[in-house]
């Protein structure tokens, strides 16, 4: 370009035959600084990449190392002694910053002891409120027979507040030897393992759980003697035996009230229950059938004896 501001030669060709697009490419193409510029930037992006990747690759070593360390910690079981015994990392944490389960109160109980709640809800002095899981806690203590319905939340900082109904246990149903508490409809609702239940009414034998109703109807028609009956037997699925004071009272399958109302006159006006038997059938319904005792049998019987000697004298 000369003073004037025009260009020396036409960019539209020259005498050797030039076309002016190729002369401007090749202008332009000869701007070497900027492709140098370019080339550096690349270089130097290069350098820092590879100071990076060094860097990383020190990480990446350190983590693997460690990571084998505590894969070989778990895998050894140490790591689940060391929670066992101190808790989850998460949850020494949350202690150590005041967040342990400190108090835990328990609204609702009632058959059930503070410590079973506790083990059932999987609470102790492991467990940090933050931690904890309410949902988890909470299907955990449904599946307590004897809870019915729980709820859980959390106290900030250090408490957690438990919310429990109980099933009414109504008796005790003896099978094959094991006590089990039931509630009024027969569902087995806990195991009988100490003397709190003690006072419940008892039924013995298959499907004697799903009688219960019935049983206490007896009870009740007892009158009387309701006090004096410790345990009812269901016998082959269609009547019940009685247990008063060591004395079992067979009752007829059809209208056992009744033959029980025959019990309680029988008693008033004879004493039955107070003579050496040992049982009572009532099964037919124009006649009272009773066992003696062993001893009473073999008195009985040596009076007879006496009897028919002096007979025969």
């Amino acid at each position: 370009m000369d003073g004037g501001g025009r260009f020396p030669e036409s960019l539209s060709g020259d005498a050797a035959g030039r076309s002016g697009p190729a002369r401007f490419a090749g202008a332009v193409m000869g701007r070497l600084p900027s492709r140098s510029l370019s080339v550096r930037r690349a270089r130097s992006g290069q350098r820092l990449g590879a100071r990076l990747s060094r860097g990383t690759g020190t990480v990446a070593v350190s983590m693997t190392f460690a990571a084998f360390a505590l894969a070989g910690f778990v895998a050894s079981g140490r790591y689940d002694s060391f929670v066992a015994e101190q808790g989850r990392p998460l949850d020494i944490a949350a202690r150590v910053l005041g967040f342990g389960v400190e108090r835990v109160t328990i609204s609702g109980i009632s058959r059930m002891y503070d410590r079973e709640v506790l083990a059932a809800a999987g609470i102790d002095w492991r467990s940090s409120v933050p931690f904890l899981d309410v949902g988890a806690v909470r299907e955990k203590l449904l599946r307590v027979p004897l809870i019915a319905q729980a709820s859980v939340r959390k106290i900030y900082p250090n408490e957690i507040a438990i919310t429990q109904v109980e099933r009414e246990p109504a008796a005790l149903w003896q099978k094959n030897g094991e006590l089990s508490v039931i509630a009024a409809d027969g569902t087995v609702i806990d195991a009988m393992r100490d003397d709190r239940y003690a006072s419940l009414p008892l039924v013995v034998g298959e499907e004697a759980n799903t009688k219960l109703p019935e049983y206490l109807a007896l009870v009740a028609a007892a009158g009387p003697l309701a006090d004096r009956i410790k345990a009812g037997t269901y016998v082959s699925g269609r009547r019940w035996t009685l247990k008063l004071d060591g004395v079992d009272v067979r009752l007829p399958e059809v209208d056992p009230a009744a033959a029980l109302a025959r019990l309680v006159r029988f008693e008033r006006e004879a004493g039955l229950l107070e003579k050496d038997i040992i049982a009572v059938d009532l099964r037919m319904s124009d006649r009272v059938v009773v066992r003696l005792t062993e001893e009473a049998a073999a008195t009985r019987a040596e009076a007879q004896k006496a009897k028919k000697k002096g007979a025969a004298s």
